[in-house]
Formats: structure tokens, sequence, C-alpha cells
């Protein structure tokens, strides 16, 4: 028996830990991509060590949206792995790749190029998976029955290439404003320089993403240009206009913390965007979140243990945060 409150709320729990994992792992992941413009030495240790302290503790969001996706959604996770098969394994792989870089890079000055290559490397190959996987799963995956229907490479199309090229500016535009607020001197002043191109850049690829997305299905259309629809998705284009100009002056006169904060306003402008054209669709136009949900009974017993551990995440993250807050020092290795 499928209880649709539950449902719900457990498709609001995904969302929420995908949400989280796009932040917060989107910001190490844009210095990843930014590293190679980063002098090597000091400039390059400082951007590292803006991250140290939390970049794989971010990666907790993952798994949550992950295994809550397999857990509540089982039918889902059926359709959806085998319609992305390539760019998910691409995104883990470079997630690997990024990981082990990061710590050798210390232990094996020998071979530092090598290891900040990979690290480069594996961050701009998660991102651009990630993005590539949002846009196939906007343009629909082909379902036969209960079961995935299409070819291997079905989601490779132009739209989910220019998602994952979106995605990368956007990762690397919250890159560049943490390190504004994490790093002092040269460092920051290039991650400033960065913030202005990254920023228009950003707003370009939202413009074309969101142009093209009401075009890639009737409903999606009927949500963005048609009324009722209209009344609750006009005031998203709008919002992002005002945060844009907001944050340009914020550049302008070189504040810290608050560009990062309003290029995370946008995204969760975007996220709101994406939730206005695809619910209550978990594939779209084949799947609702009611169809794909376990069983009752799962899901309750599920809910108590994350009615537990979500609290506990998200209080040992914000502690993390708060501990190593203000500018990174000299290092943390």
């Amino acid at each position: 028996m499928i209880n649709a409150d539950l449902a719900t709320i457990w498709a609001f729990i995904i969302a929420f830990a995908v949400f989280g994992y796009v932040v917060l792992d989107g910001f190490d992941l844009g210095i990843g991509i930014l590293f190679p413009a980063f002098k090597v030495g000091a400039d390059r240790d400082a951007a590292m060590n803006a991250i140290a302290p939390v970049w794989d503790g971010n990666e907790t969001w993952l798994v949550l949206g992950g295994g809550g996706l397999f857990a509540a959604f089982p039918l889902a996770y059926a359709i959806l792995m085998p319609a992305l098969y390539p760019p998910i394994i691409a995104m883990l792989l470079g997630l690997v790749f990024r990981g082990v870089a990061f710590e050798y890079r210390w232990r094996d000055p020998g071979h530092r190029r090598w290891w900040d290559l990979a690290f480069t490397a594996g961050s701009f190959t998660a991102a651009f998976a990630q993005g590539v996987i949002l846009g196939a799963l906007l343009q629909g995956v082909k379902v036969s029955g209960r079961a995935y229907g299409g070819a291997w490479l079905d989601w490779l199309t132009p739209f989910s290439l220019l998602t994952g090229v979106s995605v990368v500016v956007g990762y690397a535009l919250l890159g560049a404003t943490w390190l504004i607020a994490k790093t002092e001197g040269r460092t920051a002043e290039q991650a400033l320089g960065f913030a202005r191109w990254l920023g228009v850049a950003t707003l370009g690829a939202v413009a074309l993403v969101s142009l093209a997305t009401p075009f890639l299905n009737h409903d999606y259309y009927s949500r963005w240009f048609r009324m009722p629809g209209l009344l609750l998705t006009a005031p998203v284009p709008i919002l992002v206009a005002g945060i844009a100009l907001l944050f340009w002056r914020a550049l302008g006169r070189s504040a810290q913390i608050l560009p990062f904060v309003l290029t995370i306003a946008v995204f969760a402008l975007c996220f709101i965007g994406l939730v206005i054209s695809m619910y209550p669709y978990i594939v779209p136009d084949a799947v609702t979140i009611w169809q794909a949900a376990a069983p009752e009974s799962s899901q309750v017993f599920m809910l108590v243990g994350v009615g537990i551990m979500l609290p506990l995440i998200i209080g040992y993250t914000a502690w993390g945060y708060w501990v190593f807050r203000g500018k990174v020092g000299e290092g943390y290795h």
C-alpha cells in the first residue's frame, strides 16, 4: 500500500539532500575546475586549504540522495540507473580521482603536477557528468512497462551537453565566490576576477537552459508560459534578475561572504524551477513519485532512521563549517 503523504515527504527529503550536495560539493568541485588558473605554489595551496576541512563531508549528501532514491522510490531507481549508467559511472570515477589526488598531492610532492591534473580532471568530469544527468532526466527517458526501454546513449543529446557545460560554469562560480570568502591576498583577488566573468557566464547558461527546457515537453511549456502556471513561474526569472543585480553590487564593493550566498540563491531558484517543471513526476512524463514509491511500511521504517540521522548530519556539517570559519591560514595538512 502506498501512502501519498509519505511519498511526498520522501520526495522532499531526497530533493533536500540533492540540493545540499549541489551547493556543498559544488563549490569544491568548482575550485578543482579553476585550479589550473592559480599559480603553482602558495596560491594553489591556499585554494586547496579553503576546502580541506570539509570536502569529504560534503559528499555525504550524495550518498543520502542516491541511497534515499533506491530505498524510497525503487521503481524510479530501477528505471533511471540503466538509462544513465555512463554519466553516473563517469561522475563516480571523477569523484574518486579527485579524492585520491587531493590527499596524494600533499604526500607525494615529487609528482604533484600530476596529482593537480588529476584533481582538475576529476572535478571537471564529475561536474560535467552531473549536468548531463540533469539534462537527461529533464528531457525524459523511454520507459517500457516498469523498466528502461531506451538505448545505451539516449542520454547524449545537445540539451544534455548544454546542461553539462552549464553545471561546470555554475560550480566554477560557486568555487570562485567561496575563495573570495575564505582566502586573502592574490588568491582572493584572482577569485574576484573569476567571479565577475563567471557570473555573466552562469546567467547566460541559466537563460539558455531555461529557454530550452519548456520545449522539451508540452507539460513544461504549459507550466511556464500559460495561465495559471505562469502566475507561479513568473517570479522565478524576476528574482534571478534581482539577485544578479545584488551580486554585481556585492562584487563591486568587494564583499566577502555575500557573493557566495547570492550564488546559492540563484542555484536555489534554478532548483525551484526544476521542481516546478517536473512535479509530480520523478521520471518525467512516465512515473510519478506515488507510482514509484516503496510500500508504506518500508517508508515508515526508513523515516524513523532518517529522522534520527538527518539532524545529526546537519548538526555535524554546521559544526564543521563553524569550527573552520574565517580565512584559511597556513593550511590544515
